[in-house]
């Protein structure tokens, strides 16, 4: 009994210590593919540049972002996402800029932007190829010029920002078609991140059924 006791603790010792090398902030995965995004967000934390991250839905490109934020000499400021999916195209650009109190109906007050909300930190612009046109060009000059000016305003605002942003779509194809303006997508390319789907990552398969089983015997237990 004693002997299996003490099998059992150093079984439990060897899986938690490879979980524990397979994590990264809220991240896990052991596979090749998954360590090379690991490398990559610890390169993207130690530079201050802006990030684009490819993958599909569900693949856990916003855990990304938090996590090269977590990283970053950011971490102690704002990180705010912005789900460019959710909004209209009005709402979206009062989400992002602000406005002014009277610039349009309905504008009762000043509303703060997502970009002031996230001075000194990072903005996460999640899907940011579903943003229209004429809010990419608005977007353009906040990423290059470092500032915004809110909806019904003249007055320029400075933030200090780092942006991350994330699409499930083809971005070149958007801007084949003249959708996504290439300018844009060059300013926010200097880091360029892809998550694999986990189908792609036969070893974080087994992985994470293991992590599963463990915490759910936890709470069983």
């Amino acid at each position: 009994a004693l002997q299996r006791q003490k099998l059992e603790q150093w079984t439990e010792t060897i899986q938690s210590e490879r979980v524990r090398k397979a994590r990264l902030g809220k991240l896990l995965g052991q596979s090749f593919l998954m360590q090379r995004v690991y490398a990559k967000i610890r390169h993207a934390a130690e530079r201050d540049a802006n990030v684009l991250i490819l993958g599909e839905s569900g693949t856990g490109k916003g855990l990304v972002a938090e996590t090269i934020h977590d990283l970053s000499k950011r971490r102690d400021k704002p990180f705010v996402k912005v789900n460019c999916t959710a909004l209209s195209e009005g709402l979206l650009e009062s989400e992002l800029f602000g406005h002014r109190k009277g610039s349009f109906t309905g504008a009762i007050q000043n509303r703060i932007c997502k970009f002031e909300f996230a001075n000194g930190g990072t903005l996460f612009l999640d899907e940011i190829g579903e943003i229209p046109l004429r809010i990419q060009s608005k977007l353009l000059h906040a990423v290059e010029d470092k500032e915004i000016q809110r909806i019904g305003g003249n007055q320029p605002i400075r933030v200090d920002i780092r942006i991350i942003a994330a699409t499930n779509s083809n971005i070149k194809e958007l801007m084949n078609k003249k959708r996504f303006r290439a300018d844009l997508y060059y300013r926010l390319n200097t880091t360029m991140i892809t998550v694999p789907p986990l189908r792609t990552r036969d070893r974080d398969i087994q992985l994470l059924e293991d992590v599963c089983l463990r915490e759910f015997n936890h709470y069983r237990y």
